[in-house]
């Protein structure tokens, strides 16, 4: 056996620590710092790769969304930090959104506006364009599909009411919920949000397909036009 399998924990080197304290304890001791040293790996010659994670984390206020939401150019701002270790950091952030997305799959019976936006928050909550999509119920409230309707932006012109209610039938859908995000962060309802959420509703009283609510997202909020009397 080497040598160096008999030296404590104390004379290991900083950056072998996090991985050491993962196999010993269980991940749910360490930092983020921690974990996000494990990521990289390793520092600089004047810097461990904790002290490395502590400063970026320190960057963004210890929020690891906003960390999420850092580009590679961003990151490789950092010294010590590189392109493949920008990439790392990023692919493990983007690992973290969708696992929160697939651990919402359980609530899919709609009783209330929260709910819905646990189920969409993490798919549309924290992104930089604006996507509308729709929730499609039974009878029962519960989900049986989400669909993309538009990418990018929204208004009037590009809502495909035809498609909407197409899909709708062919999956038996009884009603259905409209959910936008406002990368803005506002949620104060537009024009065009309330010109295409009374578009829906008219179609779909013909189809007698249901709009239940209408939710605007943002990464930390919602606004539910039933809840706000919009309706």
């Amino acid at each position: 056996m080497k040598e160096s399998s008999f030296l404590s924990i104390s004379n290991w080197s900083e950056d072998d620590k996090p991985r050491e304290k993962l196999m010993l304890k269980g991940k749910n001791v360490l930092s983020d710092a921690e974990l996000i040293a494990i990521l990289i790996g390793s520092g600089s010659r004047n810097e461990s790769a904790v002290g490395l994670s502590k400063r970026i984390l320190s960057s963004v206020d210890n929020n690891l969304n906003a960390l999420g939401k850092l580009s590679i150019a961003q990151l490789i701002n950092f010294k010590g930090i590189g392109e493949a270790k920008a990439i790392s950091i990023i692919a493990a952030a983007e690992l973290g959104r969708r696992r929160r997305a697939e651990d919402v799959a359980e609530l899919i019976k709609i009783t209330s506006s929260r709910i819905i936006f646990e189920i969409m928050q993490p798919i549309i909550g924290e992104l930089s364009h604006e996507e509308f999509w729709i929730i499609y119920l039974n009878n029962s409230n519960n989900v049986i599909s989400k669909s993309q309707l538009s990418k990018g932006g929204i208004t009037g012109t590009i809502v495909d009411v035809r498609l909407v209610y197409k899909m709708a039938l062919e999956i038996g859908a009884i009603s259905l919920i409209l959910c936008h995000n406002h990368p803005s962060g506002s949620l104060i309802p537009s024009d065009s949000d309330k010109q295409i959420t009374e578009k829906l509703k008219l179609a779909g009283d013909s189809l007698d397909i249901k709009v239940l609510d209408h939710l605007i997202i943002t990464e930390t909020g919602y606004c539910s036009f039933v809840d706000e009397g919009i309706f």
